[in-house]
């Protein structure tokens, strides 16, 4: 980590679900870049404590699966209880880099945002994006800017960055997948300062089993109509 954020304190939020073939690389790699992670195990057929138990990791435990946004609430909710000054989200599948994070975090110390998002669509991102997943997050980009009315070059990236303020006043209620455009209805809602950076994702077979399919898009835009409704 950089000087500056010697008396920063950093904490990592993983959400888990069913990641036993990854999820202890997925950690021990970003032990090497943080020393505070806090793992939520959103119901796992097998409870990730039989493979992290001599990690030092703060767990919480889903009993049931309540869905990914659920899951970053609860690790949120608890990087307050922890006083922290920057949270990070970051998937638990493998597909984000750790040493993103000293990128990622950069514009929060220099305090040029209060939100920093990761993108896969910048001109400095590097890796090549499936063509099936470009298509979905292309879509799901206009998608977000008519319901939030923010433009942003990718959708869904789970990679972000948020300090005090933003960590303070975002709370998600959508418990699934649509919880990455509330994200952005709680940016616009606070008036937060948002940013975007490249980084890179990892496209494993793992990854792509585990990832958004098409059929998932459309429930994402029911909830979100839901959302414009009853909110």
């Amino acid at each position: 980590m950089p000087a500056e954020t010697q008396h920063k304190k950093i904490v990592v939020v993983l959400p888990v679900y069913n990641e036993g073939p990854v999820i202890r690389q997925v950690i021990s790699s970003l032990l090497k870049i943080v020393t505070t992670i806090i793992v939520v195990d959103d119901g796992s057929a097998v409870p990730v404590i039989k493979q992290l138990h001599d990690l030092p990791v703060v767990l919480l435990q889903h009993k049931v699966n309540l869905g990914q946004g659920a899951a970053i609430q609860t690790g949120l909710t608890y990087a307050r209880k922890l006083h922290a000054d920057i949270a990070i989200t970051f998937d638990g599948d493998g597909q984000h880099n750790e040493e993103d994070i000293n990128s990622l975090i950069a514009p929060i110390i220099t305090n040029e945002a209060d939100v920093v998002l990761g993108s896969r669509f910048l001109p400095d991102s590097p890796g090549i994006v499936p063509f099936t997943k470009k298509f979905i997050l292309r879509f799901a980009r206009i998608i977000n800017f008519l319901f939030t009315g923010v433009l942003l070059t990718d959708a869904h990236n789970g990679l972000r960055a948020l300090n005090r303020t933003a960590l303070e006043k975002i709370n998600l209620t959508e418990n699934r997948m649509a919880h990455a455009s509330e994200f952005l209805f709680e940016i616009k809602k606070h008036k937060l300062r948002c940013k975007e950076i490249p980084v890179h994702v990892r496209y494993t077979d793992y990854s792509i089993q585990k990832g958004q399919r098409p059929r998932d898009s459309i429930k994402v835009l029911f909830d979100l109509l839901l959302h414009k409704l009853f909110k």
